[in-house]
């Protein structure tokens, strides 16, 4: 995993804790696992399914109660990502606020991220070492 000793990869709001467990809760489930994968105008996307073990390649991050298992090919990308949960009068789900994403389209669901350039100007002292 792309990492900082002492630092989560990913952060969860109360409110995506809440989500999270309450739904772990319900359906017996070990947790949820995000990924990415090709899609969607800008690129990528965001995958997310509950399931019921934990893949030995995943990196795993539990907060108060709610466990998040990061599926191997999405962990460079999703590294200081903080995940939130938001409920409106037309919409609730999950989203992602992730530093490591330059643009996304005009719904939201697709995003592409930063290019080595950019990102080696936000890491100086190079890019996080695997842990």
């Amino acid at each position: 995993m792309f990492g900082i000793p002492g630092k989560q990869a990913v952060s969860m709001t109360p409110a995506a804790i809440r989500q999270i467990t309450r739904l772990m809760e319900k359906d017996g489930r070990a947790g949820l696992r995000i990924g990415v994968k090709k899609g969607g105008c800008a690129g990528m996307e965001y995958t997310m399914d509950y399931v019921d073990e934990v893949d030995t390649h995943d990196e795993v991050v539990e907060q108060d109660g709610a466990r998040v298992m990061i599926a191997p090919m999405a962990q460079m990308f999703l590294f200081g990502t903080e995940i939130d949960y938001e409920v409106s009068l037309l919409e609730s789900g999950f989203k992602f606020r992730n530093p490591n994403v330059a643009d996304s389209c005009g719904c939201g669901e697709s995003i592409k991220f930063k290019d080595v350039e950019e990102l080696s100007e936000e890491f100086p002292e190079g890019v996080p070492k695997l842990s």
